[in-house]
């Protein structure tokens, strides 16, 4: 019993040190060719968005509406990657234990 609260205890620190290095992690998605760039912490905190003056078309607001989406769901989906290769090895098959990104 003793042993295994030992292991619990060292899975909670692995655990706790893997989500703050996701917290200080930023990773970028991009869209339209680099056109907008978003960039996002490893735990899915939007850091900032960044839009090229090519694409605004006062016309056509639309498109860079949607290219703003496309660009944070793709940091979004490097997050998610990010938290699966710090995780993954820390929770060991236990379903991410709720964790974003599982």
């Amino acid at each position: 019993m003793q042993q295994m609260l030992k292991q619990a205890q060292k899975m909670q620190q692995q655990i706790a040190k893997a989500q703050a290095e996701l917290a200080e992690a930023e990773v970028t998605g991009t869209a339209g060719g680099g056109l907008v760039t978003a960039t996002v912490t490893g735990s899915g905190e939007v850091k900032g968005i960044k839009i090229d003056p090519k694409a605004v078309d006062p016309d056509d607001v639309e498109t860079l509406e949607d290219l703003v989406v496309a660009a944070l769901h793709n940091a979004s989906e490097a997050a998610r990657e990010l938290t699966e290769q710090k995780m993954g090895p820390v929770t060991g098959g236990m379903g991410g234990l709720g964790l974003p990104g599982f």
